[in-house]
This record gives C-alpha cells, structure tokens and sequence, in this order.
C-alpha cells in the first residue's frame, strides 16, 4: 500500500485489505495494521478486514487446531480500538463450495485447500472462535454503555455465577455445584470469591490455594477479597462483574448462634435484592467446629491436669479451709478458690477452671455460708458475694485461659517466624539445592527422611530425597504436603499438627521455586550447549562454503591449466603452478587438520601420550615441516629442561602459532620462537612484529572461527588460535597472548618441566 499517496490524496474513508500483512522489506512500516494507524492519525476513516486466526492472542489456539503456525498478527488492543466489528459469517459447508466452485483459490489449489486447512472441523473450530471472540467484545460494549449511563442493576444476558467460598470443607462441593449452574446456559460464567477479614476464619494457605486451582480447572476465575464485612464484600463483587446468581454454601454455625445474629450467608440473602441467591446444602451443616488441634491449644496432658486439679483441688482446698468455718465473713475461702481458678485456668485451661469456679461455689455454699451442710442461704450479702464470686471465677479463667492460649500463639508465631525467615535466606542462597531444603525439613520437623515426590495415582519418582528410608509414595509417608497437581512433600513418621502444616506449606512451595531454578539451570547449560554447537555448526559451514572452497579453487585451476591442451607452458609456468597446487594442498590440510582437532577437543576425546620431550627438538622439526619457513628466526635457552608433553600435540601447537604469527606480520620481519625455562616451568614465546591485539580483545580471540577484525579477506577458518589453546590445556598447561615490546604480537605457551630427580637415580651415562 503506498501509505503517502493515501495521506497525499487525504480521502474520507480508506478501504484496506488484510489488516495482518507484513510489508515487504524497505516499506514504510513493517506491517499494515502500523499503516492504518498512520491513516487514523491523519484523520482518515479505515475499513478493514481480518481473519480470524490473525489475532494476537488466538494464534497458539489457531496452531494447536490446524498444525500451522500464524506468521502475521495484529494486536487485540488494534481491534478493540474499532468503532464498529462486523462479524462476516458462513458455515464450514457453504465456504467448502465456494472453494469448490473455484471462487476463492484457482483451480489447481482447489484440492489442497479442502484438504488440508479448510477441512471442516478447522473451519468450525475456527468460526466457534469468531464467535466467541466477538460475544466478549459485545460484553465489553454492554459493560461501557452500563457504567456511561451508571446503571447498577445487574442485565441478566448471560448467565454469571458467584460462588462464596468460606476456605472450609464444604468449598469444594459449594464450587462444584456453582460451576454445574454455570454450564447449563450457552456462554455461562463461573466466578468464585474468598473473603479475608475479622468474620471469616483463618484459612490455611494450600487450601485456598487447592481453591483456586480447583476454580481454573472447572474454568471459572477465582477473586480473593479482603474486608471486614464479608456480605457486603461478596455482593459488591457479584455486581460489579453483573452476576446473576450468587451460590452460598448453608451455615456451619450451631442453631443456638444463628439467635444471637445472622450469619453471612442470611445477611447475603437479605442484601441481595435483585441478585438470585442459591444456598447450596453440604454434608458439614451445622457442624461446629470445635477448634481441637489449633494453634494455640493445650496439650492432653495439661487439660487432664486441670480437671484433675479442679476437682481433687477442690475438695482438698475445702478440707484445709474447715477450721475457718468461724470467721464472720467468706473473704479468706472465697480468695483461696478463687485463687485455685486462676491455677487451673493456666493449667488447663477455660473449661477446668470454670468447672473450679462452680465446685468453689458450691463447696463454699455448703461448708461454710449459714446455714451449713445445705443450699439454703440465710444471709442476702453471702448470696450476692456467692454470685459475684462465681462470675469473677468465671471471668478470670476466662482471660486467664485466653491470655495462656496467646502465649502459646504466640511463641508457635516465634518458632514459625524463625523457620520461615531461614528458610527464606536459604533461598536466596544460590547454592542451596531440593536436597539442601529437604535436609532442612526433616531437621526443622524432626522427621527420619523426606522426599519430593513426582508423578501421578500410579507411578511416582522421587526428584529428591534424604534420610534412610525416604516415602517412595505419598501413601507410605506420614504427612503429605501438596506443591502442585504433579509434585508432593512427602514426610517420614506421625502427622504432623495443623500449625506444623503451614511451615511445611511454606517449605513445600520453596522446595517447588528450588526445584524450578535447578531445572531451568539445567535448561540453560543444554541451551547454551546447543547454541555453541549450533554457533560451530554454522561457522563451519560457512567455513566449508568460503574458506574451503578458496584452496580447492586454487587446486582446480593450476590443474586445469596444465591439462590444457591448447597452451603450451613454460617450465617456470609449470614450476609456478605446481608450487600453487603444493601451496593449496597444505592449506587444505592444515584447515582440514584444526576441524579435526576442535572436533576432538570438543567432543572430550583428546587423551594425550605425556613424556618427557625435548622442546627444542620439537620446535625446530615443527618450524622445518611448515611452508616458507625461512621468516621464522630459532632462539633456544641453554640448559633448557626437558617438558612432560605429547610431542605430536606440542607439534600442532607450535605449527598453529608460527602460523598465525607469519601471516599477521609485515614483509621482512621475521617471525621469532624463543625457549626459556623458570622454575618448574618451561615457556615457548612466538612474536610477531605485526600490529598487535587491544587488550580487551586478546580473549576473543581465542574463541572458535574468530579472526582479526573478522574480516573475510583473510585466509584459514579462525580455528589456529582456538585449537592452540585447547591442546595446550589438554597438555596440563597455558597458552597466554602479551604484547611485543615495539609492536607486535606475543603467544606464551607454559608448559610443565620436567621434575629433577636425586643425583642417585640419575642413569650412568647421564652421570657421566
């Protein structure tokens, strides 16, 4: 489309065709939906067409229904800007005759199409998705036009359901039953929504999390609400989204309590005007909870105590007290029971204690209130000092149990606190891995073993575990943690309590982000594997396309032209080819030598002959096998130690440098391979007199297919200094890049001396 003629003749209206084409190469934008809004912003009306399957977010749903990826697509943010959709619709049958009758494609494409792309279940499928697609859009018009013109009351034009989840086990089947609503009507939606606040119970964090996955696997969308009036939270939520029903689970609540004030569910009920309420009945109606086993409660032990403290407390306590039956007043009895209520309420709790405070009643009612032995009293004052002594009996065990119950809350809060913030710092160290954090959970629970478990109801596999005999099944495991569908934590010995349960849901998720990091650290060295080999690969092709061809071109031509028979060469001539066609071949075999050697070394199958080698030997019968080797001037240390090496590897070094060496310096400077030995260590200096290397370039250059300024002018594959480096290594020492004072180039190859023995050892003739 020539987007400045458009804008040049400034129309009204602009037809485009295929909103999603990408523009070929040098256009003004790279794709068209970029040149309507260029269109739009000059002030021009568009009308435009676009496929379904072009969309940005239906592209992977289109690919996974016909098998073929969408190359072009256009933002749904692009579409939603449209004043006006115009969904153009047919069936899967009438478009397959239109194919048919040769209308869309010519005649010899007729039969692909309908058999490939435009099969019928591709077309429904995509049509399905038009619609859809469209009817959300049509939704977000509806959404508009009710908050331009602020109405409140929910348009019943589609069915929207809302399910108020309380956290408890009735959750589940209140959900389910909510998401069977929402499916009977075409286009239903299912919502569901926690509230967090003063009136609901605390909720344990796996179990709202088992909610919400539990809401995206029936595909409903899950809302987590926090306020302190939950009813007026719950329904705030089902209109602002226009819900048409709200589903409530009935009350769990005793029928004593629902007279004292309604609960959440009546008051949802009362509020809800034109909203449908549904209360769903559950097996758990009505079921008071009674709190056993939650933080904070007393154990076994001390309860028992307390109630044996009550009431043998009791009865002794009013058998010491007998003598003071004289006294005028209750003052002395009344604060010793009163004394031993507090004691029982610390001991064991609410329910001893007040059981202390009526059995103190009684007891001082009996023995000492006139008169003795008998209910009856005849004074008013001791009636009211009675009553007054119950209540205050009643009321201290009361704060005095709560006051017990907090601070055992709140030293498990300590203990939890201290657990998690370890744990957290133990995350953030990146060198703690899933067996690291497992040793932690059976150290932190006092458990044998534990495992992190994966897999399914029939087969499981342990991604991790310690101890001595770790689960290999949640169902051989004491307490079971779920991370996710596919991954549990699994724990040696007894249940752990509901209080131990919530670290162990914190351990459980940290153990899922270890478990992730590991993998994606796994990912990442297979990766960054392939992509090196991936990188090598095409290097060597690239290679083999330009750099190999260039000798063999060479070759070719020397012996075309003395077979020709058309030309008559001169001995020079044919001297000068030959020495071409010589020159040529060892390129070709020093190229062909280094692909083998990084292939070697790459593959982890160099294994080096070490002995003991004379390097001046070595380098001279490695500088006399190379071409023009007349440049290379030899300066060897005396007295120089013979090396631990692999002659033939020490070999291809030393050619790979000289190599190098001779090609980056200028004409008439000689190339230098100087020996020195310090210490245990011998050294092996190539210097040029070239034009050096940056520092921050000296590494680089070490690197695979890496040539100076990579440039292609120059010959070889870039593989002399890569494959030096990895036989030097391979040999036990180091290969180093320095400058030459005055210009240059200097390659270091440090090698192993060899160690001196005793004078003892030492052969006769070297004694000698």
């Amino acid at each position: 489309m020539d987007v400045p003629g458009v804008l040049a003749r400034s129309p009204r209206v602009a037809l485009v065709d295929d909103l999603a084409h990408t523009n070929p190469p040098g256009s003004r934008n790279a794709e068209r939906w970029q040149d309507v809004d260029e269109l739009l912003e000059a002030g021009i009306d568009v009308v435009t067409t676009l496929d379904i399957e072009h969309l940005e977010s239906l592209a992977d749903v289109v690919e996974t229904i016909t098998g073929l990826p969408q190359r072009d697509a256009v933002p749904d943010q692009v579409v939603r800007r449209a004043d006006q959709i115009e969904l153009v619709d047919m069936t899967p049958e009438a478009l397959r005759r239109r194919l048919a009758h040769g209308n869309v494609y010519p005649a010899e494409r007729v039969d692909a199409a309908l058999a490939h792309y435009f099969r019928v279940g591709n077309l429904t499928a995509l049509r399905e998705l038009a619609l859809l697609w469209l009817a959300d859009r049509v939704d977000e018009g509806l959404e508009r036009y009710r908050h331009d013109h602020d109405i409140a009351s929910p348009w019943a034009t589609r069915e929207r359901v809302l399910v108020a989840l309380t956290g408890g086990p009735e959750s589940e089947a209140v959900l389910r039953r909510g998401a069977r609503i929402a499916s009977r009507g075409a286009g239903g939606e299912l919502h569901a929504v926690h509230v967090s606040g003063k009136e609901t119970p605390s909720v344990e964090p796996e179990d709202l999390a088992r909610l919400r996955v539990l809401t995206e696997e029936l595909g409903g969308t899950h809302h987590l609400v926090v306020a302190d009036d939950a009813a007026d939270a719950v329904l705030s939520l089902a209109r602002g989204i226009d819900a048409t029903q709200v589903v409530v689970g009935d009350s769990r609540r005793p029928r004593w309590r629902r007279l004292l004030g309604n609960g959440v569910s009546e008051r949802v009920i009362a509020d809800a005007e034109d909203i449908d309420v549904l209360v769903v009945s559950h097996p758990y109606v009505r079921r008071a909870s009674l709190g056993s086993g939650r933080p904070g409660a007393l154990s076994r032990r001390r309860v028992t105590a307390g109630w044996v403290l009550a009431v043998v407390g009791s009865a002794v306590l009013a058998a010491v007290l007998a003598p003071t039956r004289d006294l005028p007043t209750l003052a002395l009895e009344a604060m010793s029971f009163l004394a031993l209520t507090v004691v029982c309420a610390l001991v064991g709790g609410l329910w001893p204690a007040v059981t202390s405070a009526v059995l103190g009643s009684l007891l001082l009612n009996w023995f000492f209130t006139p008169p003795e032995r008998t209910l009856t009293i005849a004074d008013t004052v001791n009636v009211v000092a009675l009553a007054m002594f119950l209540l205050l009996g009643v009321a201290v065990a009361s704060v005095v149990d709560k006051a017990a119950r907090r601070s055992v809350q709140a030293d498990l809060a300590r203990r939890e606190a201290d657990t998690l913030t370890q744990l957290n710092r133990t995350l953030l160290r990146s060198d703690q891995d899933v067996r690291a954090l497992l040793a932690m959970v059976a150290e932190t629970f006092g458990v044998g073993s534990a495992a992190l478990l994966r897999g399914g109801p029939s087969s499981w596999e342990a991604v991790g575990s310690v101890g001595d005999r770790p689960p290999a099944r949640p169902a051989d495991a004491g307490t079971v943690a779920e991370v996710s569908s596919e991954l549990v934590l699994a724990l040696e010995g007894p249940q752990l309590p509901p209080h131990d349960r919530r670290v162990l849901g914190a351990f459980a998720t940290h153990l899922a982000a270890a478990l992730e990091r590991q993998e994606l650290t796994a990912r990442a060295a297979d990766v960054q594997r392939l992509e090196e080999g991936n990188r090598v690969r095409t290097a060597l092709l690239a290679a083999v396309s330009h750099d190999l061809r260039t000798p063999l071109a060479g070759v070719k031509a020397a012996v075309s032209s003395l077979r020709s028979p058309d030309v008559r060469w001169s001995p020079e001539d044919e001297q000068e080819l030959l020495a071409t066609i010589e020159e040529s071949a060892d390129r070709l075999h020093t190229i062909v030598a280094n692909l083998l050697d990084l292939s070697r070394l790459q593959s982890d199958a160099v294994r080096p002959v070490v002995s003991e080698v004379g390097l001046d030997d070595v380098v001279s019968r490695s500088v006399a096998a190379m071409p023009h080797a007349d440049p290379v001037e030899l300066r060897f240390a005396p007295d120089l130690p013979p090396v631990l090496a692999d002659a033939g590897l020490l070999d291809r070094v030393v050619a790979n440098l000289v190599d190098n060496a001779m090609r980056h310096s200028p004409a008439g400077r000689p190339v230098t391979v100087a020996t020195s030995s310090t210490g245990d260590r011998v050294q092996v200096r190539v210097v040029d007199r070239g034009h050096g290397v940056p520092d921050a370039e000296k590494e680089q250059m070490f690197a695979a297919f890496q040539r100076l300024g990579d440039t292609r002018g120059r010959e070889g594959l870039g593989l002399g200094l890569a494959v030096a480096r990895g036989l030097t290594e391979a040999l036990g020492g180091r290969l180093l890049a320095e400058d030459t004072p005055g210009g240059g180039l200097t390659m270091v190859v440090d090698l192993p001396a060899v160690p001196l023995r005793p004078h003892s050892e030492r052969s006769p003739a070297a004694t000698a």
